[in-house]
């Protein structure tokens, strides 16, 4: 069932002013975590699933997202003279993985993204992956969203359970669990208030869709901050035909704050066989001097 998805977008437009002055003429998906560009992470999950078709949604100031997935001759010819053949192996791991790009050429949101990616899509079931959220070791979220795709033939959104005082960051699905971590969504609320939250299943930016979601998306008039969003879309879809959640319950950052961007570093770096040791004594030592 996973070659039924076979093509993913990741929306890349956004100004990133979260991390400004960092992102001014630097990409936000661009920032690394550890030694890898985080919007890197989400394409190499999706892979790990089947999908070799990607579309990445660029605005102004993103060409670095380009240069960075193509080939880069000099230094590939300068990796292999000086016979550092893990590095060269590393930059040409994803050699063979096709990316597609368009420009959003104003940035109207999420949902708007997604529907620009109407031609390269055409009738084909797609996955969508937002970069900033970075799940360590995550293809199995994706590849169990793509299987239950495959059972029952219509959109499927990851979700998550958080902090009832935390709703209000998130999109959140009112819904009817039918089985073990799976939920027929009735509703799907934009950032409501802790106290008039559905409930505590917020969507995470990991979503399987089908080309439904053009038509929905065009007749989405714009919501919050003006954007035109993907929830409210979804939630046009769920009058003609059933979308379901799929719970996630591993680790997973929201790589898009400064706070949870620093957090991924740091677990990251902990697990990274050649960082861990000498990074574990450094934090040892910073909290010792924090305790005096």
């Amino acid at each position: 069932m996973e070659g039924t998805v076979k093509k993913a977008i990741l929306p890349a437009a956004g100004l990133g002013t979260r991390f400004l002055p960092a992102t001014k003429a630097s990409p936000k998906e661009m920032l690394p975590i550890v030694d890898k560009p985080m919007i890197q992470y989400a394409v190499e999950e999706a892979t790990a699933c089947g999908i070799e078709d990607f579309l990445i949604i660029t605005g102004k100031h993103k060409r670095a997202i380009e240069d960075h997935f193509d080939s880069a001759f000099e230094l590939e010819a300068n990796l292999k003279r000086s016979g550092k053949k893990n590095l060269l192996d590393e930059i040409n791991k994803l050699r063979d993985v096709n990316f597609a790009y368009i420009r959003q050429k104003a940035a109207l949101g999420l949902g708007h993204a997604v529907l620009c990616a109407r031609p390269f899509v055409k009738d084909e079931p797609f996955a969508v992956l937002l970069s900033d959220i970075v799940i360590p070791r995550g293809d199995s979220l994706m590849r169990n969203m793509i299987r239950l795709y495959g059972k029952l033939k219509c959109p499927i959104i990851a979700v998550t359970k958080v902090k009832r005082e935390e709703v209000s960051r998130y999109g959140i699905i009112d819904g009817i669990e039918e089985s073990a971590g799976i939920y027929r969504i009735k509703d799907l609320v934009e950032k409501p208030r802790p106290g008039e939250s559905p409930s505590d299943l917020a969507i995470m930016g990991r979503y399987v869709l089908t080309p439904d979601i053009f038509g929905a998306l065009r007749r989405c008039r714009p919501g919050r901050g003006g954007e035109i969003q993907l929830t409210d879309a979804i939630k046009g879809l769920l009058k003609k035909q059933a979308v379901y959640g799929y719970l996630f319950e591993d680790r997973w950052y929201d790589a898009g704050d400064k706070l949870g961007f620093l957090t991924a570093t740091v677990d990251m770096a902990l697990e990274n066989p050649e960082l861990s040791k000498g990074f574990r004594r450094h934090l040892i030592r910073k909290i010792s001097e924090l305790k005096e």
